[in-house]
C-alpha cells in the first residue's frame, strides 16, 4: 500500500528573523505539531518566491503555503484554520466554543497585529525618515491600548477561552513579535500567557525545527 502524502509547506531557505520564530511558517509547523501531522517543508528563497511556480501557490508571492493533494493554500490564518478543522486537538467540539476560538483567531490576526506589524515597519524601514520621532510614540500607544483591552480580557486564566485552542496559537503567535520591543513586559499576563504558549512541547518543537534551517543543524526530536 503506497503511503499517503505528507502536507508540504514552504518556507523562507533565509529567514531574516535568523531562526527566531517569527516568519509565519512557524505558525503552521506549530499547528501541525499540535495536532501530531507530520509534514514536509521546502525552502523557498527570496527571487524563488516572486516566479511565477510559486506564484501559482502564492500569488502575493510570499510564505507560507500548504499542499495537501490536490489542494493548495495561503496565508498562515487560513492554513491553521484548515489544520485546525481537519485534526482534532486545536477546536474544542462544542458549537459554541469552537466559533469563539475562530473568533479569536480573527482577533489575532485583524485587531492585535496589524499596529505590531506598523511598529516593525518603522524600526525597520523607517528609522531614517523625518517622521520617526512623532510616529514611533503614536504607534507605540496604539498597541497599548490593544495590549490593554487584551490583557483585561485574559485577567488570571491561562488561555483566552477555556483549554487551548487555534486562538491562542494564533495570539501567542502574534504577541510574540512584541518580546523584542519591551511592551510586552508592561502586561505581566500577557508575558505569562506567551510563555505558557512558548512553553508547550509542540511549539519547542516547532521553534527548533524552524531553528534549524537556519543554523544548518537537524533539530532534535
Amino acid at each position: 500500500m503506497t503511503p499517503p502524502l505528507l502536507p508540504v509547506i514552504t518556507a523562507f531557505e533565509r529567514s531574516p528573523d535568523r531562526g527566531k520564530g517569527l516568519a509565519r511558517d512557524m505558525r503552521v509547523r506549530w499547528a501541525l505539531e499540535e495536532v501530531g501531522q507530520p509534514y514536509e517543508v521546502r525552502l523557498v528563497s527570496f527571487s524563488a518566491m516572486k516566479e511565477p511556480a510559486h506564484r501559482t501557490l502564492h500569488p502575493f508571492g510570499q510564505i507560507p503555503t500548504y499542499e495537501e493533494g490536490a489542494l493548495a493554500l495561503f496565508e498562515s490564518g487560513a492554513i491553521v484554520f484548515h489544520i485546525a478543522e481537519c485534526h482534532a486537538g486545536l477546536l474544542p467540539d462544542d458549537a459554541n466554543a469552537r466559533a469563539r476560538a475562530i473568533t479569536w483567531m480573527f482577533a489575532a490576526l485583524n485587531t492585535i497585529e496589524p499596529p505590531i506589524l506598523d511598529l516593525q515597519t518603522i524600526k525597520f524601514l523607517e528609522r531614517d525618515k523625518a517622521w520617526y520621532e512623532q510616529r514611533l510614540p503614536i504607534v507605540e500607544d496604539r498597541i497599548r491600548d490593544r495590549l490593554g483591552e487584551l490583557s483585561d480580557r485574559l485577567g488570571n486564566a491561562d488561555w483566552l477561552d477555556g483549554a487551548f485552542s487555534a486562538g491562542d496559537l494564533m495570539m501567542v503567535s502574534v504577541l510574540i513579535r512584541l518580546k523584542a520591543s519591551g511592551l510586552l513586559d508592561e502586561y505581566p499576563n500577557l508575558s505569562a500567557y506567551v510563555a505558557r504558549g512558548e512553553a508547550r512541547p509542540a511549539y519547542r518543537r516547532a521553534f527548533a525545527a524552524q531553528l534549524a534551517v537556519f543554523t544548518g543543524k537537524p533539530s532534535a526530536g
